[in-house]
């Protein structure tokens, strides 16, 4: 099996290491994982890209793996995003990648009198390259920006030792605040701080279906933001540990079934009458995708309740009965990214708050305070990746 190809480059211009997806080279349909190869690095060049001006480079210090980056290693999502921003680009690679941390060290010439950030700062950054012209930015509305780019999926991402980004995307970070490792982790926690500001939970019972890594953060946000009930839901023991570990109440281990499946979790919803006398939980968490969890998350929820979809994969859905949807008067929401910034904000004050204990249990109990979830990007085997995402929930490499 290859782990590192090295590709051509102009003469004179610099190569780094990158992990990356060839459509050509790769194919989706017969090849899973990561391809480590050597890249062009990234340059600022206004004479030739004068959006250069606005943009930064930054020297990656963390860089997390995603649900999403999970998904696209396995080629179960955004098979049709990418090969379709690839033919647009007229290439075939795709740098892959968009949870990080780092170091500016470069920026064009007009981003420290537009946006404060300079040489030296230490930052992070969303993921969703919005436009800024259509209906939906102009009125606030970014994270469904009709135009948008994702890093990693849409446009190049930062699974590589340097990357260029837009400098609007940036936001700086306090390391005596939250830790380094945390701060690469915020676009992700912003996806749970999103999630849970869409119903008000005090005094709720919710369900979280799916307890990867953002389903984790949920369960710690939902207790902070005063549900009286969490039950957390998962087909993997380990992740239920966790997420009694970090304040579930009571935790499901439901049946795995394929990504297709419309059936429910007959277990799931007997405990779920159990704990709720009947009623169904207030509001349900879906963080996983499959039809299945769907379906379990409409069927769990009490009339005149409150569905949060976060959980995405690729292909069509089945909901049999669907008419109970509308009979029982659910809500559903549909939550994509963060709100920029808005979600930045309330992220980092929950993460600066150390009394909340939040911080100190994704540190301890989410990345096992580096234990074997830290991996060294020089290091990086297909092989290697595929045991640590087996063995943990969430992993960082250090870049």
């Amino acid at each position: 099996m290859i782990d590192s190809i090295e590709i051509m480059s102009t003469p004179h211009q610099q190569t780094i290491p990158a992990l990356t997806f060839d459509a050509t080279l790769d194919g989706w349909e017969h090849s899973t994982g990561f391809i480590k190869r050597d890249v062009p690095m990234s340059e600022l060049e206004e004479q030739k890209n004068p959006r250069d001006a606005l943009s930064v480079l930054i020297e990656v210090k963390y860089a997390g793996m995603c649900g999403t980056d999970r998904g696209i290693w396995n080629r179960h999502v955004f098979r049709e995003l990418i090969h379709n921003s690839l033919a647009k680009e007229e290439k075939t690679l795709r740098i892959l990648g968009h949870e990080f941390v780092g170091k500016v060290v470069q920026t064009g010439s007009q981003v420290e009198t537009l946006y404060g950030i300079k040489p030296g700062d230490d930052v992070s950054g969303d993921s969703h390259i919005t436009c800024g012209r259509c209906f939906q930015c102009r009125v606030g509305e970014e994270e469904v920006c009709q135009d948008q780019k994702i890093l990693g999926i849409s446009t190049d991402g930062i699974f590589a030792k340097y990357a260029k980004i837009p400098a609007k995307n940036l936001w700086q970070v306090d390391f005596t605040r939250v830790r380094p490792e945390i701060c690469a982790m915020l676009d992700p926690f912003g996806n749970a701080v999103h999630s849970c500001s869409k119903v008000d939970l005090r005094g709720k019972r919710v369900a979280i279906l799916g307890c990867g890594p953002i389903g984790m953060f949920t369960v710690l946000l939902a207790r902070a933001f005063g549900a009286v009930k969490i039950i957390a839901a998962d087909i993997n023991e380990e992740n239920l540990k966790a997420a009694k570990e970090l304040g579930a109440h009571h935790t499901v281990l439901v049946e795995k079934l394929p990504l297709e499946s419309p059936n429910t979790d007959r277990t799931l919803q007997q405990k779920i009458d159990e704990q709720t006398y009947g009623k169904g939980v207030d509001v349900a968490f879906e963080m996983a995708g499959p039809n299945s969890s769907v379906h379990n998350a409409l069927a769990i929820t009490r009339s005149g309740g409150h569905v949060i979809l976060f959980g995405l994969k690729d292909g069509d859905f089945v909901l049999p009965h669907f008419n109970r949807t509308i009979i029982k008067g659910l809500t559903l929401h549909g939550v994509i990214g963060r709100q920029i910034f808005q979600t930045w904000q309330t992220s980092q004050r929950m993460l600066s708050d150390h009394n909340n204990g939040i911080q100190e249990k994704i540190w301890r109990i989410i990345l096992k305070e580096g234990q074997d979830t830290i991996i060294p990007f020089d290091s990086y085997t297909r092989e290697v990746f595929e045991q640590k995402m087996a063995a943990h929930p969430k992993i960082l490499m250090q870049m």
